[in-house]
């Protein structure tokens, strides 16, 4: 129950994936006999260990009179000044109490961040520097990865994308464009599909929808040459990612094309045929983050 209602946010490489506190917990001391209650505490305990997770108490400081009151605190004083503590030998918390803040705790390391992106009712533009930006689709439903993430993932329908940094931070400090036609495509990677593609040296970091329609890609500049080897992700059909793909489900029951770790999108191709009028993305412009011969 506590993996399905919190710490699912603790697996790591997930869209979802997010620092947990556990805010707050307590359990009555020297007067509470209920068995069940103390096994509640001593597995709880056990369970924020295992799972290094930060936590709070509830409630730290309480009052007592001859050793009567608040049994929950785990430090009580009475009106005279006169102090109750866990390691008077009474509480039988205090071995419990002791085993928790004296584990071990692990350092942070640096981990890849995946971000899923949703224009369901409304914009989703989760970069900071794009809020401080005119609309640069009016009156389309507009998403932007985070500022250092860029879009690694598509589904065909649903409009949900999937931002990160994995392999490469994506620093578009050079400025920005909004992709609206074909300019920018200097080969048929998806013969008969219109394609949005990002100028050189430029990946997409954002898109813009009508109704379920593709309206328009947003392509960041990097400060530096990216790769230009790549390959094309058809997934109109069939879910189209890595392997062992990360980042999570980020279009549940939706087909969903992904590129690899160090990859980038260049571009997105879409068509609208009879059997499909959507212009729904269908296929992705895979390139790899740095030139292999570099």
């Amino acid at each position: 129950m506590l993996r399905r209602q919190a710490f699912f946010v603790t697996e790591e490489g997930q869209h979802f994936t997010a620092p947990l506190w556990g805010s707050e917990f307590g359990v009555g001391g020297r007067d509470e006999q209920d068995p069940k209650t103390r096994a509640w505490f001593e597995n709880f305990v056990d369970f924020l260990i295992s799972t290094d997770t930060d936590f709070a108490y509830w409630p730290l400081v309480g009052w007592h009179e001859n050793r009567q009151g608040n049994g929950w605190a785990l430090v009580h004083w009475d009106r005279a000044g006169n102090r109750m503590f866990l390691d008077d030998g009474d509480d039988w918390r205090a071995a419990a109490w002791h085993r928790l803040v004296d584990a071990k705790a692990g350092s942070a390391h640096p981990t890849a961040s995946w971000r899923m992106l949703a224009v369901d009712h409304a914009d989703y533009v989760q970069s900071a520097r794009m809020r401080r930006e005119p609309d640069w689709d009016p009156g389309a439903r507009k998403a932007v990865c985070p500022d250092g993430l860029r879009l690694v993932g598509l589904s065909h329908t649903g409009s949900r994308g999937l931002c990160s940094d994995s392999g490469a931070v994506a620093d578009w400090t050079a400025g920005y464009q909004v992709v609206r036609d074909e300019r920018h495509v200097t080969e048929d990677w998806a013969p008969g599909f219109t394609k949005f593609q990002c100028p050189p040296d430029s990946f997409v970091i954002g898109y813009a929808v009508r109704g379920g329609d593709l309206s328009s890609a947003l392509c960041g500049r990097g400060a530096e040459q990216v790769g230009s080897a790549g390959r094309v992700v058809w997934f109109d059909r069939e879910d189209a990612r890595p392997p062992d793909p990360r980042g999570g489900d980020f279009a549940e029951g939706r087909h969903k094309g992904q590129c690899a770790d160090g990859e980038y999108i260049a571009g997105v191709a879409w068509s609208a045929r009879l059997d499909s009028p959507a212009k729904e993305p269908d296929a992705l412009l895979c390139r790899t983050w740095w030139n292999p011969e570099a």
